[in-house]
């Protein structure tokens, strides 16, 4: 059985130099996939040049923290923001506010929603969803991703898994493989296997390379490689990650990954090549 690899490029429209690197990692390298950031500060400036890449897979990658601002008025979705209008700064943040229950699915629903609009009104299919930050494990988000999955015919989703090298391994794989079931339970699709967690922003070229010895190894037919490409620029000083997106950039338009990924079998897709929910 052939095994899918899908190489999944997070936060395009973030900046104009990450989402020049995504697609350049599309054109030049392994990258088949994207999951674009409605809220981005470069969304509305590169969201146009998705239409020229026809076979990259195009998903929404919808935030409710971090740096820029939501899409809606502080007022539709007030658990959501601050005094300033803001999202909290972190999942951290979120969370706390989340298990405190002062987070009202409704105003989530509102702002996914808007996010998820924006995205869909340029044009574009969209594959699959995911969240800034993962903040979809935790469960009463994922009730509110999953019903706009089925709410604007979305098949697919991410499920994150931790290898194990962060101490916040242990309960990402709990609430992962909780979020596995509900999405397996609402006919979602998703790839059996995931990486990229731990090596968020440092991914690096072994990184890859054990994801792809590991895939045509399992008997998992399906994996998803999370990565953050980009070309430098100065507006990515205003997001203190310490992401590496050049260096990663590099390393997927490696022909040397390709040749390897082809050698073992392996072929590369997008969500769009997830076989049927079962």
């Amino acid at each position: 059985m052939a095994r899918l690899l899908i190489v999944n490029a997070d936060d395009y429209g973030l900046t104009e130099g990450v989402s020049r690197g995504i697609l350049e990692a599309h054109r030049r390298g392994i990258v088949t996939s994207t999951s674009v950031l409605a809220v981005g500060a470069a969304f509305a400036a590169t969201a146009g040049w998705l239409t020229d890449a026809p076979t990259l897979g195009v998903g929404v990658h919808l935030a409710a923290v971090g740096e820029d601002p939501p899409l809606l008025d502080a007022r539709e979705i007030q658990t959501l923001v601050d005094r300033r209008g803001r999202f909290a700064a972190s999942w951290q943040g979120f969370m706390l506010k989340a298990a405190a229950g002062r987070i009202d699915p409704a105003d989530l629903t509102r702002e996914f929603a808007a996010q998820i609009e924006r995205v869909a009104g340029r044009g574009l299919r969209i594959t699959h969803l995911d969240t800034h930050q993962h903040l979809h494990l935790w469960p009463s988000v994922a009730t509110v991703v999953i019903a706009l999955a089925h709410r604007f015919a979305i098949s697919a989703i991410r499920v994150p898994h931790s290898s194990g090298r962060r101490l916040a391994g242990i309960a990402v794989n709990g609430l992962a493989r909780g979020l596995r079931d509900r999405a397996r339970h609402a006919g979602l699709r998703f790839p059996d296997r995931f990486w990229g967690f731990d090596e968020a922003g440092r991914l690096g070229s072994e990184d890859v390379l054990g994801a792809v010895r590991h895939l045509a190894a399992d008997t998992a037919g399906s994996g998803e490689l999370c990565a953050h490409p980009g070309e430098d620029d100065p507006a990515q000083q205003r997001y203190a990650w310490g992401y590496a997106w050049s260096r990663e950039l590099a390393v997927l338009v490696d022909p040397r990954l390709r040749t390897s990924i082809e050698a073992q079998g392996i072929l590369l897709g997008s969500f769009a090549a997830l076989p049927s929910a079962t």
